[in-house]
């Protein structure tokens, strides 16, 4: 009888493993999609025109569906105090900065996912929930994605956020270049409410000849570089400033892609295996197994 339940119980195993993951080695490959097209789009942030108005944060807010106090409570500048970070409730927040040159005029800038050309947090993604598309958004597919955090790991802006609140389905979020407005011809939510067009949007090969000319015609009001232009490969966010850029918490980047070895040792591992659902089965049946075995030998 115990050989029966054993065989029984191995057969049902192997049956919910392939039921469950209803994939073939093949299937289970987790190549990311990572486009790079020519004509993809960005945007130029010029920190010098930044009033700090914080009414970015409240239309991102508004667009993503997320929590969004009143227009009005935005006026308050006590968020400039610390230092902030995008997270799971804000896809993207301003900060505030010193200026040396003119105390009363600090320097504002907004922080958000810097759509990068050779996404980390792409590269990362063991199951290809992250990908870089056509129009130069980095997305995610929330059915894809297994909580795994690489792509928190990863980043070299420190930008994926986790619902760690949430007990129940938890989701990486993070500015996803207001992919749906863009796929009815509208303008990412901040670049549409920015009173003083401190954002611009266009092409990226544009913005950057934009950015370039900006420099060359006033160099008293830049340093001369385009955040964005080499950093990591090339990120299609832009940003001018007034001052080093080390001065606005910008990270020191090198020019190199930040992608390495890992991403062909962690899509090679889920391209010849399957998905963990079936290892955690046969794991289980192996357990099982050698329980009842015990119990067998000693009758």
């Amino acid at each position: 009888m115990k050989t029966t339940n054993r065989r029984s119980f191995l057969k049902a195993s192997t049956a919910i493993g392939v039921a469950v993951t209803g994939l073939t080695p093949a299937e289970a490959h987790a190549g990311p999609r990572n486009i790079l097209a020519p004509g993809r789009m960005g945007v130029l942030v010029d920190t010098t025109v930044c009033i700090g108005c914080r009414n970015c944060e409240w239309a991102c807010k508004t667009a993503h569906g997320l929590e969004t106090p009143p227009l009005e409570t935005y006026e308050d500048k006590t968020p400039f105090d610390r230092m902030r970070r995008p997270d799971d409730t804000a896809l993207t927040v301003v900060n505030r900065y010193p200026n040396a040159g003119n105390p009363k005029l600090p320097y504002s800038v907004k922080v958000q996912c810097m759509h990068c050309d050779h996404p980390a947090c792409v590269s990362a993604c063991i199951v290809g929930a992250l990908s870089k598309e056509e129009n130069g958004a980095v997305i995610w597919d929330t059915d894809k994605c297994i909580g795994c955090r690489y792509c928190m790991v990863a980043c070299p802006f420190q930008i994926p956020a986790f619902e760690y609140q949430k007990a129940l389905n938890p989701q990486i979020l993070k500015c996803d270049f207001c992919a749906e407005r863009r796929k009815s011809g509208l303008l990412p939510a901040c670049v549409e409410t920015c009173p003083v067009e401190a954002l611009t949007y266009g092409p990226r090969e544009e913005l950057v000849r934009v950015a370039r000319e900006r420099v060359r015609r006033l160099p008293d009001r830049y340093v001369s570089h385009v955040f964005g232009e080499f950093e990591v490969g090339g990120t299609d966010w832009l940003y001018l400033a007034g001052t080093d850029f080390a001065n606005l918490q910008f990270p020191k980047l090198a020019e190199r892609p930040a992608p390495g070895v890992s991403e062909s040792i962690q899509h090679g591992i889920f391209a010849y295996f399957v998905p963990p659902v079936s290892l955690y089965a046969l794991l289980g049946a192996m357990m099982w197994t050698a329980r009842h075995r015990g119990d067998d030998e000693e009758k």
